[in-house]
């Protein structure tokens, strides 16, 4: 590793690296041991460097965004980790109806600037917390909208640095996943296909949105989000509440008692407990309905 901390050294000032990151700082579930080395570029050159460099050294390499629908484990991260942030979080409009944003955008502020342009289609991405890669690699969604409507197509780096323009047809885009994750791409940009709209009125949806999102979910407590995909014919929360499962803990971690498809940190939560009470939440809710939740929560690291 210490050759390739001299390269990381050359390719990047000390201010975007950081050696022994500790990933509760980079995760909305406040949860994580440390990471060898985290690296924040800022431009499209410089994270295609960045993967090439861990793939020549072979040194494992994993990307994040805001750490919004991520779990990390105590013991930490080995190898890189590439945080993509506000510094590739540019937004422009290109004309007819189409908004361009960096994969560090949070989407709150891509649903935000569509509002301004006056361009209907991202409502339901206005309360979604996290960033436009990782949005787009996992296909979020919520409220009936979802992002394989609205991504025209998208600027990607494979593993070996390599950069290419895809477009929909070719993303894959299911139920909260795409082909971007298959082919372990990594997201720099995305191409957004929206309609023209009264500013007002789309502006007057969100709001509607956001009161209805904070009057539901737990959003002054720390989590990762929704932790389990919806299952064909079923909502997790209700299936959870019905098991009674609804404020169950283990240590600080806890079924949300406002919305049972949370798990929040309500202090010091660890991973290993998370993981805990998830495995109590699927085995309790298989015994009962029948039903097997999935994971929709991201787990990286060791423990």
């Amino acid at each position: 590793m210490e050759g390739f901390r001299r390269a990381l050294r050359e390719l990047l000032p000390a201010e975007r690296l950081q050696e022994r990151a500790p990933m509760r700082e980079y995760t909305t579930f406040r949860i994580g041991g440390p990471a060898d080395v985290l690296a924040e570029p800022a431009s499209v050159g410089e994270l295609s460097a960045l993967l090439r460099l861990a793939e020549t050294h072979g040194v494992p390499k994993v990307v994040i965004g805001l750490g919004s629908n991520l779990l990390v484990r105590d013991g930490g991260v080995r190898g890189l980790v590439i945080r993509i942030g506000e510094a590739m979080a540019g937004i422009r409009f290109d004309g007819e109806a189409t908004l361009t944003a960096g994969a560090g955008a949070a989407l709150k502020d891509v649903a935000a600037a569509a509002a301004r342009y006056g361009l209907a289609g991202l409502e339901f991405a206005e309360g979604i917390p996290g960033s436009v890669g990782g949005a787009v690699a996992m296909n979020a969604g919520a409220y009936g909208g979802e992002m394989s409507a609205v991504v025209r197509s998208c600027l990607v780096i494979d593993g070996a640095g390599s950069i290419d323009r895809q477009h929909a047809a070719a993303l894959g885009f299911g139920y909260r996943r795409s082909a971007v994750q298959d082919k372990a791409w990594v997201v720099v940009e995305a191409e957004f296909s929206l309609s023209p709209g009264d500013p007002a009125a789309i502006r007057r949806r969100m709001a509607e949105l956001a009161v209805e999102r904070r009057s539901k979910q737990p959003l002054s407590v720390a989590s990762a989000g929704s932790v389990f995909k919806r299952p064909a014919g079923h909502y997790v929360g209700p299936l959870i509440e019905s098991a009674g499962l609804k404020g169950l803990r283990v240590g600080d971690a806890q079924v949300s008692p406002l919305h049972a498809g949370f798990i929040v940190n309500v202090g010091e939560a660890t991973c290993a407990q998370v993981l805990r009470l998830v495995e109590l939440v699927q085995a309790e809710v298989r015994r009962l309905s029948g039903v097997s939740l999935e994971l929709e929560l991201r787990v990286l690291g060791e423990d």
